[in-house]
């Protein structure tokens, strides 16, 4: 199992978007969740580091500018998901990524603070 390192990058963006209200917590994530074209868009749009800024993790491992190199989307290059943020913190727990469970766990309790003020 590959070791993820945590996108500090896309933690800040992922804050920001919450604070700024760009959240969606109504979508089921298997219907926000974007699709490979999507993500095609959006690396001709914002290049490799746009692409990468909706990605929790990092895996070292994979090649650079490769989709593969990015781990645990949050949202659908617009919005925060909260289901995204529920199923990236079981999935990461479920594979033993402390890291980015932890990661996963304070955007949802940031969203839930902001949405429920």
């Amino acid at each position: 199992m590959p070791t993820y390192q945590l996108n500090d990058d896309a933690l800040r963006q992922a804050r920001k978007l919450i604070d700024d209200g760009a959240v969606d917590d109504t979508t089921e994530w298997s219907d926000a969740a974007p699709s490979a074209d999507d993500g095609n868009t959006e690396i001709e749009e914002h290049g490799w580091d746009g692409y990468a800024s909706w990605h929790l993790a990092i895996d070292p491992d994979a090649n650079e500018e490769t989709k593969k190199r990015y781990r645990f989307p949050y949202g659908d290059f617009r919005k925060v998901n909260r289901a995204a943020l529920i199923h990236g913190k079981q999935r990461a727990a479920q594979n033993d990524h402390a890291e980015i469970e932890r990661a996963f766990d304070e955007l949802l309790q940031r969203l839930d603070r902001k949405r429920d003020a």
